[in-house]
């Protein structure tokens, strides 16, 4: 340029406003929303196709949320366990197709984010993903297993999602997905789960576990969350005779005695894999669901198995505990 000639000067677009190359990147810059604890977003989802829905690629705790109190304790219960286990949360809302005018999907968008909003407020460490996705909510829901260490539904709602006090969705889910699943009950806060005030040390981990069929699945599961919450493993096994018992002959161990010892040598490898985690075995004679409500009331959580094999249903000591066990139950399944 000449010397003397003047440097031009950036001018304004016609609207009056700054170019808009100038700017910075909003994509870059913080949200100006006050002191809100980052939220990872993934964006609505409509009705897509399978291989288009933005399940989060990160190994998360998943809870399902309809918006009623009770699934807020219940994800509220999901994020205090992602924090235990250092993973983010995911924040998932299951609709049915919108309406023409998409109504139904603007309000529950806005329901996931009040959701998150309120979580990440009173969990700030926490990392969080929200979720509005379309569909049937057993598959919908099961389907986020593929990426789920657990997935955490209420025990009792006022919609589709979690229904009565144990709604059918929320057992169907449990009966089908591939991760554990667990169901907390309406009301469940933090200090339920430990021995007083909300800062104590947990409450036992209550385990029922069958000796003839003790799967790493379930045992891994049980004692990882005992490990977390640094407190006592609890394990009963349960048995039942066809016929009255007799009395052993001199010199031969009775059943209760032999079932203790094989129990020992079943939880004995993972003592070795967890060596800080207390265990105490326990051998009972009677039914399981019968004990595991009584030894339920000690402890914080309870663990139960659910067999790949018997198909897409829980049986008959998974629905007694279910529905009456007052501590949240963790479904675990198992080849």
């Amino acid at each position: 340029m000449p010397d003397g000639q003047p440097v031009p000067q950036a001018q304004p677009n016609p609207a009056g406003q700054p170019d808009p190359a100038a700017q910075p990147d909003p994509a870059t810059q913080p949200d100006p929303a006050a002191r809100k604890p980052p939220v990872a977003q993934v964006a609505p989802n409509a009705r897509a196709a399978p291989d288009e829905q933005s399940i989060p690629d990160v190994r998360t705790v998943t809870a399902g949320i309809d918006g009623s109190p009770e699934s807020l304790d219940a994800a509220d219960w999901a994020a205090r366990e992602a924090l235990l286990r250092r993973l983010s949360l995911h924040l998932v809302h299951v609709e049915p197709p919108p309406r023409p005018n998409g109504s139904a999907v603007l309000r529950n968008s806005a329901l996931v984010d009040h959701a998150a909003l309120h979580l990440s407020y009173a969990h700030p460490a926490l990392g969080i993903i929200e979720e509005q996705l379309t569909g049937d909510p057993v598959e919908t829901l099961a389907g986020t297993a593929e990426s789920s260490e657990l997935l955490v539904v209420g025990s009792r709602g006022n919609s589709a999602l979690t229904g009565l006090m144990v709604g059918s969705v929320a057992l169907a889910v449990a009966a089908v997905a591939a991760c554990p699943v667990a169901l907390v009950r309406a009301g469940e806060q933090p200090e339920d789960e430990r021995e007083g005030a909300a800062d104590a040390p947990f409450r036992p981990v209550l385990l029922g576990l069958d000796i003839g069929r003790p799967c790493d699945e379930l045992l891994e599961y049980a004692f990882g969350a005992a490990a977390a919450r640094r407190t006592a493993l609890h394990v009963v096994h349960t048995w039942t005779l066809s016929a009255p018992p007799r009395l052993p002959a001199r010199g031969v161990p009775d059943q209760g005695e032999e079932k203790l010892r094989r129990l020992a040598a079943v939880l004995t490898p993972w003592q070795h894999k967890f060596p800080g985690t207390e265990v105490v075995p326990r051998v009972v004679h009677g039914r399981a669901g019968h004990h595991l409500l009584k030894a339920s009331a000690g402890a914080g959580l309870l663990v139960i198995g659910r067999s790949a094999e018997a198909g897409p249903r829980l049986g008959a000591t998974a629905h007694s505990v279910i529905h009456h066990v007052p501590r949240p139950v963790v479904v675990v399944p198992h080849a």
